[in-house]
């Protein structure tokens, strides 16, 4: 069976309800987003953003409108774009592009929420063209992607499939080094590999693949780098007796999820069991605090108490998570100052992890779909040191 990873058309028209009734709500008559994840949330539509506006207008009337530039405009309609299509001919234009939308809208006199994300330019612009009508920061899109959809559910759980056979091919390749007395691999060079299977995974099993910010791939560390929590791969090839780290992820239709394990490479030190066995402990801890009715920063706070109790706090960089959906990273915060309150149909990464300069980090994340009883583990490659040791 193929996989679609294109919306059906009735998707839309649920999601326009769900934010309507925001609107309502929060007393807004129209929304205003040029923000890449709320215009694919909103009309199917996926697009590399650059300097010409697209923006889509969704108000209380039942208009949804996208603006594109004219050069975008056979792509949108190519993605069946769930929205009216208003064109501008270029940037900057004779004519401001946010004028053509506010022609077709006759928005003066109305109370319009536009993204908090867009950049002063764009709003200025907006302010510019909707003259007569007060524009006014809201995060209401963004709050009505916190719960997913059935829809969305099946292509983050296909995600995690996918990002579970990207760790296994991981693994596979430095395997396959020791076991044939090879050079063992680069950072760089497992990193294009572990993509190059994720994204050859998606076309041979799938039709209408979406391609998102980010396809497949993720970040490849070892050693020392891997104290760093966001570095790139580079050309350093693992050693015997490294912890490395692959933290690895995709988009299937836009939705994504992240799987992320450390390896130890050869017979675990004391030291590399103290550390890998605090972190999955947390990790495991973290996941039964994540629940509907939990606030984020509690279950930030039962995690990474963990972590400081085992007398390793000072190696603490980062929360337990974050939510994932449209962007990789997104609100809420699984963090000690957000107190959002989680709900079943959430997906949010959980993911505590410990770095100790001059040696490596140790970080263990899956992507887990929050429940009525508790929350589901999308992403299931094995935690435990024991299976995350690769012997020479």
């Amino acid at each position: 069976m193929v996989f679609s990873q294109r919306l059906s058309p009735d998707f839309f028209p649920r999601v326009h309800e769900r934010v309507r009734a925001a609107m309502a709500d929060a007393s807004v008559d129209a929304i205003l987003t040029d923000d890449p994840e709320d215009i694919a949330y909103l009309t199917g539509f996926f697009h590399h953003p650059s300097e010409r506006p697209v923006a889509v207008w969704l108000d209380l009337t039942g208009e949804v409108i996208m603006l594109v530039p004219a050069l975008e405009w056979e792509y949108a309609q190519a993605q069946n774009a769930t929205a009216e299509l208003v064109s501008f001919p270029e940037f900057p234009g004779v004519v401001p592009p946010f004028e053509f939308l506010a022609r077709r809208v006759g928005a003066s006199g109305r109370r319009i929420g536009f993204t908090a994300t867009m950049s002063t330019s764009r709003l200025l612009a907006a302010q510019d063209a909707f003259t007569g009508s007060v524009l006014t920061p809201s995060d209401i899109v963004l709050h009505s992607r916190y719960i997913k959809f059935p829809e969305e559910i099946a292509l983050h759980r296909e995600a995690a499939r996918i990002t579970d056979l990207m760790l296994v091919a991981g693994v596979q390749l430095v395997r396959d080094a020791v076991a044939t007395g090879g050079q063992l691999p680069s950072e760089a060079e497992l990193e294009r590999h572990v993509t190059s299977v994720g994204v050859s995974t998606m076309y041979a099993e799938h039709e209408n693949v979406v391609v998102a910010s980010l396809l497949a791939g993720g970040l490849v560390y070892s050693g020392a780098n891997s104290a760093f929590p966001h570095g790139l791969p580079s050309a350093e090839r693992l050693q015997p007796g490294d912890t490395f780290m692959l933290s690895l992820g995709c988009a299937v239709g836009g939705r994504f999820v992240e799987g992320e394990r450390t390896f130890v490479l050869g017979e675990p030190t004391s030291e590399q069991i103290r550390y890998h066995d605090t972190i999955r402990e947390a990790q495991e801890v973290g996941a039964h605090a994540i629940a509907a009715g939990v606030e984020c920063r509690e279950a930030n706070r039962i995690c990474l108490d963990v972590i400081r109790d085992a007398g390793l706090g000072e190696h603490l960089r980062h929360r337990q998570g974050h939510g994932i959906g449209l962007g990789m990273h997104e609100a809420p915060w699984l963090e000690d100052g957000d107190a959002t309150v989680l709900a079943a149909g959430m997906v949010v990464s959980n993911e505590p992890g410990i770095y100790i300069p001059g040696h490596a980090g140790y970080r263990i994340s899956d992507s887990m779909l929050v429940t009525d009883s508790g929350a589901e583990r999308l992403t299931t490659f094995p935690r435990d040191l024991a299976s995350c040791t690769i012997a020479l």
